[in-house]
C-alpha cells in the first residue's frame, strides 16, 4: 500500500508537520528525502532497505557515488542532493560555531566535526583556531594519512596558529577503524602539540576523535 493510502498521522510528511522532525524514525526522515519509492516498495520501505544495506545513516552518508548509485532506484541526481544536504548542514554548524564562544556550543562543534570527518577512508587531522574569547577564527585540515607524532608536524600547527593570531586551538581527527578510543600515538601527539603551542602562548582546549557515530573528547577524559 502506498504512503498516500496510510492514515494521515502515520505519513512521514504529515507526521513531521504535526509533531516535528525529531518524532520521525531514521527511515521516515530518509523517506522524505527520497520522496518516492520504487515499483512494489514505498519510500519508507526503500529507506529501511537502504539503512539495512549500508548499516545506518552514518554509513549511508559516507557512501561514495558508485556505492550509492548501485541501489535500485537511486542515481546521480539523488547522490548530488544528499551531498548538498550534508554540506548545508556542515556550513550551518560552522556558522553556529563562529557566532559565539565555541566552548558554549559543544553540540555545534561535535556535529560539525562528525559531519566533516566521519566516513573518511583515511585519517585526517584538523585544527580549529580560536581567539581569546574562544570564537572560531578558522578551521583547517592540515594532515592526511597515518597520523603519528612524526607525521603531524608541530611547527606547521604553530605556524598556522600564528598566521591566524590564535589564542587557542581544538584538534580533531578520525579513526577509519570505527573505534573512538585514543591510541598511545594519539596521546603522545597531543602532548607534543600542546608543548609546542605553549611556547607561543596558544592553549589546547580539546582534541576530538571521530569514529563512526562516536565522538571522544580528550578534555572530558582529563587528557589535555
Amino acid at each position: 500500500m502506498g504512503i498516500n493510502n496510510w492514515p494521515e498521522g502515520e505519513r512521514p510528511r504529515e507526521k513531521l508537520l504535526q509533531r516535528g522532525a525529531s518524532a520521525l524514525s531514521d527511515a521516515e526522515l530518509l523517506a522524505i528525502f527520497l520522496r518516492t519509492g520504487v515499483k512494489g516498495k514505498s519510500a519508507v520501505d526503500l529507506a529501511r532497505e537502504m539503512l539495512a544495506q549500508f548499516g545506518g545513516l552514518t554509513q549511508l552518508f559516507a557512501a561514495n557515488r558508485k556505492e550509492f548509485c548501485a541501489v535500485h532506484g537511486m542515481g546521480q541526481a539523488k547522490f548530488v542532493q544528499l551531498q548538498a544536504v550534508q554540506e548545508m548542514a556542515r556550513r550551518a554548524l560552522n556558522e553556529e560555531m563562529q557566532s559565539g564562544d565555541a566552548l558554549n556550543s559543544p553540540g555545534a562543534v561535535r556535529g560539525y566535526l562528525q559531519l566533516l570527518l566521519r566516513g573518511r577512508e583515511q585519517e585526517v587531522f584538523m585544527v580549529i583556531f580560536l581567539d581569546a574569547q574562544h570564537r572560531v577564527l578558522a578551521s583547517e585540515e592540515l594532515f592526511h594519512g597515518t597520523l603519528t607524532q612524526t607525521s603531524v608536524y608541530p611547527r606547521e600547527v604553530v605556524k598556522r596558529a600564528l598566521h591566524h593570531n590564535a589564542a587557542a586551538t581544538i584538534f580533531a581527527h578520525n579513526h577509519p577503524s570505527g573505534v573512538a578510543e585514543p591510541s598511545q600515538s594519539d596521546r603522545l601527539l597531543t602532548d607534543a602539540l600542546k608543548q609546542a603551542l605553549a611556547l607561543v602562548d596558544v592553549r589546547v582546549l580539546d582534541h576530538f576523535i571521530i569514529a563512526g557515530t562516536g565522538c571522544l573528547s580528550f578534555a572530558e577524559r582529563g587528557m589535555v
